[in-house]
């Protein structure tokens, strides 16, 4: 099955030649390898680049397992390299090359080496790369399909393509799955026997049934403003036993930087600053999600807020949960302070876009409600409400957008519409 990534690849291109390690990072299974050997081998090639000049290895596999070695592979490298012109150095799964930081340090003074690896498991995370190649290594994240991406592939109408990616999510292998079944069980193997093996390893984590209790608090609660107080109440509700905030707020670190889950904090539009706490996490793939709670809890509403989200991290912005105060009098004639929401404050360089998954607005006083927040704050950023159902864009007087969840996935420039 062949999926274009072209926002991913084309990261790539503008990458090639900058002197730096390329390094392609995201949750496992998300296709990195796919877009480095095939879409951008492809590439090279179809640019004039002769097949020689390419020299790939998968690390993980036992035919190459003599090249985990670092003597041995860089003199693999040094005989492949024996002609004039720049050499695309190919390597995945480096993570299981010994003392691989020192190896990329090496190819680095390689003046005609461009070097791309993965990485991923339990030895190579986000904040691995961070310490070990400032100033060296650019990094590119791959996530799981966008709802373009998967449409691009899937077999059959848009509605149930909806349907089969808001319960499954957006991990490739799901599109070669038949049946409900097979695709609800690789997803929960994945979560037991892959992501949570690799955190609990890398972390050393004995305290398991209390790690198991969070992620499914975390998967219920997903879109939902919270901070580790409220984490660690909740867990002793449910279990009636202890688990400090200081814990949980670790255990939480860990499923960030494994790139299971995602942390949007709070920013006040209207002061201009950011609120520590409380903060929302969203999953980084639904299918896992609704899989971590044995697909019960799928309420489409939220599953939507977080495909929302999660579109927007693949279109290369940062999101944020905004937060508008407000004074309003109350029948007593008092004065108090509100905060409203606004679900998403999306900012990729000069560029901003206020955002509400607002599912429906099936009444005035939904839209009204809705719309609300974007009344009481005043800037030259389109704001938008993003609603499920299938309708033609619209502008009301104050300038708010109303668009379908269909447009603003399916079209790339949909913000600009």
């Amino acid at each position: 099955m062949n999926i274009e990534r072209p926002i991913y690849l084309q990261k790539l291109k503008d990458r090639m030649h900058d002197g730096m390690i390329k390094i392609i990072t995201g949750l496992r299974r998300s296709g990195k390898s796919y877009l480095l050997f095939e879409l951008f081998r492809k590439y090279l090639l179809d640019s004039g680049v002769s097949a020689d000049h390419i020299i790939g290895l998968e690390l993980d596999m036992r035919s190459n397992a003599k090249y985990r070695d670092p003597d041995v592979l860089l003199s693999y490298l040094g005989e492949k390299m024996n002609a004039d012109g720049m050499y695309y150095i190919l390597l995945d799964e480096v993570q299981m090359l010994k003392d691989f930081v020192s190896v990329l340090n090496e190819l680095l003074h390689c003046r005609n080496a461009d070097v791309y690896v993965t990485g991923s498991n339990s030895k190579f995370l986000s904040t691995d790369i961070a310490t070990e190649f400032r100033g060296r290594g650019n990094q590119v994240r791959i996530h799981p399909l966008s709802f373009s991406e998967y449409c691009s592939v899937f077999q059959g109408t848009r509605d149930e393509a909806w349907q089969e990616y808001f319960t499954y999510g957006g991990l490739p292998q799901i599109l070669s799955m038949k049946s409900d079944e097979q695709k609800a069980e690789y997803l929960r193997e994945l979560f037991e026997t892959t992501y949570l093996k690799d955190i609990k390893d890398r972390n050393k984590i004995r305290r398991e049934a209390e790690m198991n209790v969070l992620l499914d608090i975390l998967a219920s609660a997903a879109g939902s403003l919270t901070n580790p107080l409220k984490l660690s109440n909740t867990f002793q509700s449910k279990r009636g036993v202890p688990f400090s905030e200081r814990i949980v707020a670790r255990y939480c670190k860990y499923l960030e930087n494994a790139f299971l889950i995602n942390k949007s904090v709070r920013y006040d539009i209207k002061g201009k600053a950011y609120i520590d706490t409380p903060f929302k996490y969203y999953f980084e793939d639904v299918g896992l999600r609704n899989a971590r709670l044995n697909f019960r809890q799928q309420d489409e509403n939220h599953i939507m807020e977080n495909i929302v989200y999660n579109e927007l991290l693949y279109r290369g912005f940062s999101v944020d949960v905004g937060v508008v105060e407000i004074r309003e009098k109350q029948p007593d004639g008092k004065m108090t302070r509100k905060q409203l929401e606004v679900d998403f404050v999306a900012n990729s360089g000069s560029r901003r876009y206020y955002i509400q998954s607002a599912f429906s607005m099936s009444t005035p006083e939904k839209e009204a409600q809705e719309k609300r927040p974007f009344l009481r704050f005043n800037d030259s950023f389109k704001k938008i409400v993003l609603v499920r159902e299938n309708i033609k864009i619209r502008r009301d007087e104050n300038g708010i957008v109303t668009m379908g969840l269909p447009d603003f996935l399916l079209d790339g420039n949909s913000l600009e519409l």
